[in-house]
């Protein structure tokens, strides 16, 4: 069976070139006689792996020399958590942007905690369609909170909040690497891998030195603090080897294609075609307000407003395009519809075969 194009929101498609190479290493790595998924994380030979996937993240998104690099598990799920436990020990306030599913979990993690939470601004009035314009946080909080971008909604921020002295946090899972962001204009970063880096099991966090206390809120578990695993070089227990292993892959692929300026590029490129072909289409239409539409995560709906027949319709789009080898596009049910997840792998080729496939199911169906 041929290659299908995989428009998953995660895990996602990852680049064939990765895959293939990860293919022909599978049993031998590097002539060590051993796959690196039976590899010891202390050995010899695994440690290149974990130092060159560090110091390819450093590379291609600038990593500032006081930030450290953190290679940790457990998801952005985990890290609603340790962001509260690890930096809300000053006043115990912290400001978060609610724009979409996982900025109100990561803000209901927070409170649960014990944190003082403010929702400085949210777009639920929407639907969550759109990102509000909060230029300027101020006031006595030990951390902002943002989702740069939001993978069940398709929205994205075109702006970096102006923090001040106060550490920005940001859930950059849907849209890491995709372009170039300022690593300084944030305390600390966070992404789980199965989006744009590798398949799930790792999460990346890039976190200032500062932000790294050995005295978190209390009760925090050794295992919830950034500094056990920054003291242990991500070695504090065994990480996730293969996952990382596949990273370090993808970055050199990123890398290879001429670094996240040119992928930026092509994911323009890509976002562009889709969205111009919704916008001037009299059957679909995007979700997402312009001005705050993702790169990455497309959400679309047909013309149909009568809640069962959009259903029968939509359950009809996913299972044809399945069969013409366009798979995972069913849209999350807080959205409804269809959803395209356009991530670095996808090609414009596969962007250009699903809109050539929605114009023949639109007249097919209109």
């Amino acid at each position: 069976m041929s290659r299908v194009y995989n428009f998953s929101a995660g895990p996602s498609c990852l680049p064939e070139e990765v895959l293939k190479e990860c293919a022909e290493e599978m049993l031998d790595y590097n002539g060590t006689g051993q796959s690196v998924m039976e590899m010891s994380h202390r050995s010899k030979a695994y440690k290149p792996i974990i130092e060159h996937a560090e110091a390819q993240v450093r590379k291609l998104m600038k990593v500032p020399e006081n930030y450290k690099v953190l290679f940790l598990q457990g998801g952005g799920s985990t890290q609603f958590a340790m962001v509260a436990q690890n930096l809300g020990i000053h006043t115990g306030k912290a400001a978060y942007i609610q724009t979409g599913v996982w900025a109100k979990k990561a803000a209901q993690e927070a409170k649960h905690l014990g944190l003082t939470v403010d929702i400085i601004a949210s777009s639920e009035d929407k639907n969550y369609s759109y990102i509000p314009k909060v230029e300027k946080i101020e006031g006595d909080y030990d951390y902002a909170y943002i989702c740069f971008n939001n993978t069940i909604m398709g929205t994205h921020y075109e702006y970096i909040p102006d923090t001040g002295k106060i550490p920005l946090v940001a859930d950059i899972s849907s849209c890491v690497l995709s372009e170039e962001l300022d690593v300084s204009k944030f305390g600390l970063l966070f992404a789980g891998a199965q989006k744009n880096l590798a398949p799930a099991g790792v999460t990346l966090v890039i976190i200032r030195e500062d932000l790294i206390t050995d005295t978190p809120r209390q009760g925090t578990p050794t295992m919830m603090c950034y500094k056990t695993h920054s003291d242990a070089a991500s070695m504090y227990n065994t990480p996730p080897c293969y996952t990382i292993y596949v990273l370090a892959k993808v970055l050199d692929w990123i890398e290879k294609k001429g670094g996240v300026q040119a992928i930026h590029k092509l994911n323009v490129e890509k976002a562009d075609w889709l969205y111009n072909y919704l916008d001037s289409s009299s059957y679909y239409h995007a979700t997402a307000e312009k001005g705050s539409r993702s790169l990455m995560n497309v959400p679309f709906l047909t013309k149909e407003t009568d809640a069962e027949k959009a259903k029968v319709i939509n359950d009809k789009f996913v299972a044809e395009a399945a069969k013409a080898g366009l798979v995972n596009l069913a849209g999350h049910r807080l959205v409804g519809g269809m959803r395209a997840s356009i991530y670095n792998a996808m090609t414009l080729e596969g962007v250009k075969a699903l809109t050539a496939f929605m114009d023949k199911f639109a007249k097919e169906n209109f």
